[in-house]
């Protein structure tokens, strides 16, 4: 495996959350352990397929738990690590700044800054 080197904390930070759905799955988390299926329903647009790739990496990186339990039908679910709460913490200003600011936001013109 090859070790990443950083040029600051934000690169460090940004390295773990990198993707559209990441922060959506640590927010679903929050609260407490959560099944597969009720993930996919809380993180909206997202396919089954990359909600799987998400929490793999997730889990590679230490953010989240995935806990199974040997049962019919077979039960899983995924809950916050230490870790994945001080993530969790420190992406609250960045989400209070999202509110604060989203109807400025959402009237860019997206598609036009390419």
């Amino acid at each position: 495996m090859k070790k990443r080197t950083f040029t600051c904390g934000l690169d460090a930070a940004i390295t773990v959350m990198g993707g559209k759905w990441k922060g959506l799955i640590l927010f679903a988390l929050q609260d407490g352990p959560v099944r597969f299926g009720e993930l996919r329903r809380a993180v909206p647009g997202i396919s089954e397929r990359v909600l799987i790739l998400q929490l793999r990496e997730m889990e590679t990186a230490g953010l989240l738990h995935r806990e199974v339990y040997h049962q019919v039908p077979p039960k899983v679910e995924y809950s916050l690590t230490e870790f994945g709460h001080s993530l969790n913490t420190a992406m609250g200003p960045l989400g209070e700044w999202g509110e604060e600011h989203m109807d400025r936001i959402e009237a860019i013109p997206w598609d036009q800054a390419r």
